[in-house]
């Protein structure tokens, strides 16, 4: 697999832009902790609005020279669009971009996603289905690596030059390369599929944590199972699935698994390879949605977590809503909220602190009951 771009501490340059509805939404600080967490260091961060993208550079042309100007101040090697860009955008901002000065380079908030996803897999599963998602991300990019190699077929219908035959030939082994990977995951998805099926038979209720990346879900994961799993304050800490029984008392046997954080705009190459890990998720009796309490930004990414559930079929799974890190927000306490009937609508807890922890159980273990008698909420 290839090596991440962005070499530690490289000095970047952010543009966030906003386009159309999305114009009045300034999101660059999430950006910012997102090439923070791929090594990166952000010099500068560039502004600006458009109605719609422009076709040729997604920036106006007068702020590419803004942009240009900025990464020769600040001797930036890197400018990372906080939006997808097409290869075309990409390779025509990086000509202009290094046009008379060092050569600078441009990446999208795809790439420094997969860029991130391919320095925190750690297991071989991990690895394997990051190296899918770089790879058919890649594959439509080809151009981008061989500009000097770009040469038409000729006129008297004979192939053009060896430039042509390399880029194809680097087309087929990635999909070589790429075939080999998914049959490899689907044995993996198999085996979790029979790891799931025996765990079902057993009876116990089974739960994913899902959430927005960094909400604290892995550290609500350890507090409640003492697993050791790795978290840390960084975007995209946990991508691997662990999964670990929970005994709450009589009839509330619970399998708990921790699953990959989610991001808006979570590429969808990154779906599609992780299916394996995030299956755990779509076969859940019940989600454990964990949200900061402390973002101001808490629904936009509420609403980002259930766009994906949805993508991956598992909009229709019950959700029990954990508001996280209520040490951060003056006035909260730890409670079980409940609605007229009863039904619970969120806990507030503190992961950090344990605070609200032993309301959680009580919560999760008179869901699993309810379960067990064949009376589980309906999804929130």
């Amino acid at each position: 697999m290839s090596t991440p771009r962005i070499p530690e501490r490289t000095r970047a340059i952010l543009v966030s832009l906003g386009i159309g509805k999305d114009s009045s939404q300034d999101r660059s600080e999430e950006a910012v902790r997102l090439i923070d967490s791929a090594g990166g260091e952000v010099v500068e961060v560039i502004r600006g609005r458009r109605d719609r993208p422009d076709p040729k550079f997604y920036a106006g042309s007068g702020k590419v020279e803004e942009i240009q100007v900025a990464a020769r101040l600040h001797k930036a090697e890197v400018v990372i669009f906080d939006q997808a860009l097409s290869a075309a955008q990409v390779r025509n901002l990086e000509r202009a971009l290094s046009e008379g000065g060092p050569e600078v380079r441009v990446m999208d908030r795809t790439e420094l996603i997969l860029d991130i996803f391919a320095q925190r897999a750690r297991t071989s599963e991990g690895k394997l289905q990051v190296e899918l998602a770089r790879l058919e991300h890649l594959s439509t990019r080809l151009v981008r690596g061989w500009t000097h190699l770009e040469r038409q077929r000729g006129s008297l219908g004979k192939t053009g030059g060896p430039g042509e035959k390399q880029i194809e030939l680097d087309r087929r082994m990635i999909g070589e390369r790429v075939k080999k990977l998914k049959e490899r995951l689907k044995k993996v998805e198999r085996v979790r599929a029979t790891q799931r099926a025996g765990r079902h038979r057993s009876g116990a209720l089974r739960v994913s944590i899902v959430g927005y990346t960094n909400a604290g879900k892995s550290t609500l994961f350890n507090r409640l199972t003492a697993a050791g799993t790795y978290a840390a304050n960084q975007l995209f800490a946990t991508l691997d699935t662990t999964t670990r029984r929970l005994y709450l008392g009589e009839n509330a046997q619970v399998v708990l698994s921790d699953t990959v954080g989610f991001i808006r705009d979570l590429p969808h190459t990154l779906v599609d390879a992780f299916h394996a890990t995030l299956e755990e998720t779509v076969q859940a009796d019940l989600l454990l949605h964990v949200v900061d309490a402390a973002s101001p930004e808490r629904d936009a990414q509420v609403e980002s977590v259930n766009k994906v559930l949805a993508e991956i079929g598992a909009d229709a799974i019950p959700q029990l809503v954990v508001l996280n890190q209520i040490d951060r927000v003056p006035g909260l306490v730890p409670e079980i909220v409940r609605d007229a009937s009863g039904k619970i609508l969120n806990i507030k807890v503190s992961a950090i602190t344990g605070a609200g922890l032993d309301l959680l159980r009580e919560a999760l273990a008179e869901v699993a009951r309810s379960d067990s008698q064949g009376s589980m909420p309906s999804a929130a």
